[in-house]
């Protein structure tokens, strides 16, 4: 008997099985974006707000940026290599383990003279009578960022001195920064100079965070009876009226409404960790001229704050000894660029004749 070759029908439940396999396919194609998406969720808003909360160093890296040492690979201790030529650099030792570096540049005139000459002559030099400056920088790079030379250039060829230092932790400063600790080397830098500069002018010059430095330090020494020949606060921020502006990017992000949260959670543990640098408490205690200088289109304090902190300031004292001076925002310069601007030696001039 011939067997018959009987061709079984497909299954009903094939169809079915193709059609699970094409969703389970799909559902495989979506799962990695929905996971890196909860991942980013997770990130974002719990790690992020967590960690700044319970590791405070990572507060002290946010609102200094100290370790962001640019530009690379470069030697501080060599200012010529910067167009300093009439400059030195030293390091002077603020307190037991902390090393500051410091670069001194003489008034231009005195280039040639400086040429060759070591330490002793340059800290002889400060006894000429021509005004000190001691520049107290803001966060983020070191003595050698481009607009912290371009103010030492400038105020050089106005036949100043100047000092520059790098708070510790910058550059190649020795110790990690706090609010106290920038206080202290200011406190003992300022002595320094005193010590040194006989009966010389000796203006501070704080930029950006060097004005809560600036204002610290004033308000500490006037506890001693000391009171600053004259103050510059350029770019100056106040924590009373602003978050501190500890990132250059918060200026933007924090004006999305998703994120005001975030802001407000990074706001806080600023607070909690007492980084405050409080210069408004502080202005209305200062005794010495200061000259604000501020860009109109300034990205990290805006120019309402300047007015705020200046009423401030002229209130404490009087219109007199308080000068606000504004820079049109059509300019473009920023929080950083003022010493660009072909007035500024004139303002500057201007300031140091009325002390």
């Amino acid at each position: 008997m011939k067997r018959r070759n009987v061709k079984q029908k497909p299954s009903a439940s094939k169809p079915n099985r193709t059609r699970n396999s094409g969703r389970k396919e799909k559902k495989e194609r979506f799962h990695p974006w929905i996971k890196w998406g909860l991942l980013a969720a997770f990130v974002v808003f719990i790690a992020m707000p967590v960690t700044l909360i319970v590791m405070p160093e990572i507060i002290q890296q946010l609102v200094y940026k100290y370790r962001l040492k640019v530009p690379f690979f470069v030697d501080l201790s060599r200012p010529a290599d910067f167009s300093l030529n009439h400059t030195i650099n030293m390091y002077l030792t603020t307190e037991e383990g902390i090393s500051l570096g410091v670069w001194h540049t003489v008034p231009a005139h005195r280039w040639e003279e400086a040429q060759g000459k070591d330490l002793a002559w340059y800290q002889n030099s400060l006894n000429d009578g021509s005004p000190v400056f001691i520049y107290f920088h803001g966060n983020t790079l070191t003595r050698a960022a481009l607009h912290r030379v371009g103010v030492a250039k400038l105020l050089s060829a106005l036949g100043y001195h100047v000092v520059v230092p790098d708070y510790r932790g910058f550059g190649d400063s020795t110790g990690e920064p706090s609010e106290s600790g920038l206080t202290t080397d200011a406190i003992y830098l300022y002595n320094w100079v005193k010590a040194r500069s006989g009966d010389s002018l000796v203006v501070i010059w704080g930029h950006s965070l060097g004005t809560g430095v600036t204002t610290n330090t004033a308000v500490k020494l006037l506890d001693q009876g000391v009171v600053f020949d004259g103050v510059i606060l350029e770019g100056a921020f106040n924590s009373q009226r602003q978050q501190i502006p500890y990132d250059p990017f918060t200026w933007y992000y924090c004006k999305l409404p998703s994120l005001e949260t975030l802001c407000y959670m990074f706001a806080k543990p600023l607070a909690n960790d007492k980084i405050m640098f409080p210069s408004e408490q502080n202005l209305k205690k200062m005794k010495s001229p200061i000259l604000f200088l501020h860009s109109e289109d300034d990205h990290l304090v805006p120019i309402e704050i300047a007015h705020q902190t200046y009423e401030v300031a002229a209130k404490a004292q009087s219109s007199d000894r308080v000068k606000l001076v504004t820079f049109d925002g059509s300019l473009g310069y920023l929080h950083n660029g003022l010493y660009r601007d072909p007035k500024l030696p004139g303002i500057i001039k201007e300031f140091v004749l009325s002390l």
